[in-house]
């Protein structure tokens, strides 16, 4: 199934629950370990969580905040690779029932091969790729292997933008859209105003994709306001945070919380 059917088709089953967006996680590879990435996987997936971000550890993850810079050292350090993670993401995509998108930086796809990443992403059980550092005007081939597998790359469209460019992302744009809420990179509280709900009007006017909504959503007051102006609201360093501090059950509270 093709993932923005999928999406519509979560949503359409959210309706009128008390949890109307959908909810995208993130897993860094390898952080704390691959033992510990499945507890976390266990526990979401009981909280209904519709897709997952598989984060392939880089040594310079220009998109990501302190927490998860150093979640990706940490990894590499452990001595995780490429070939780890496409192992552990045949795991889950065989187990669970939410749907894979691969979140990574160029340098790793461009290493591996650009093809062969691609059709090991497939093989893998992937439904995606998000690859922040890989601007759409040099991205045409990864695209055209993408659409080849049935692939969808994830664009992110920012509160900088200009609205030609707006425009020339969503046309490149699969499956869904990444809605940045602010600028910088992720892990800072973002506050949901008036000021987000403009960019993400203004995000619809271009697409007819379902929106995602990520850095800084960390609390159910942020589910509900997103919603209510797009589809998926994206939860990575505050599950990740979470974990650190209390581990399973602490996690496992975060997310009841977050549906309650």
């Amino acid at each position: 199934m093709a993932l923005s059917n999928y999406i519509s088709e979560q949503l359409a089953a959210r309706e009128g629950s008390s949890r109307g967006a959908l909810l995208m996680t993130h897993v860094v590879c390898g952080y704390p370990s691959f033992e510990e990435n499945w507890q976390e996987l266990e526990i979401m997936a009981a909280a209904g969580v519709e897709l997952v971000e598989l984060q392939f550890p880089f040594s310079e993850p220009s998109a990501d905040g302190p927490l998860f810079v150093k979640a990706n050292q940490q990894a590499i350090q452990n001595g995780v690779h490429v070939d780890d993670c496409f192992e552990f993401m045949q795991r889950v995509t065989d187990i669970f029932d939410f749907k894979v998108v691969m979140m990574g930086y160029f340098n790793t796809v461009f290493k591996t091969g650009p093809r062969d990443f691609m059709q090991r992403l497939k093989a893998a059980g992937g439904s995606a790729f998000i690859l922040p550092d890989l601007p759409v005007d040099e991205a045409g081939e990864l695209h055209e292997l993408a659409a080849e597998l049935d692939l969808d790359p994830i664009v992110l469209m920012t509160p900088t933008n200009s609205p030609e460019r707006l425009q020339k992302l969503a046309q490149a744009a699969k499956g869904f859209v990444y809605c940045v809420a602010r600028k910088g990179v992720t892990g800072s509280q973002t506050e949901m105003n008036a000021e987000v709900a403009d960019f993400l009007s203004t995000c619809r006017k271009y697409t007819d994709l379902p929106l995602a909504v990520g850095f800084g959503v960390s609390q159910k007051s942020d589910v509900d306001f997103i919603a209510s102006h797009a589809d998926i609201a994206v939860i990575g360093t505050a599950a990740l945070k979470t974990w650190e501090s209390g581990g399973a059950p602490a996690l496992t509270e975060f997310f009841a919380q977050l549906a309650a």
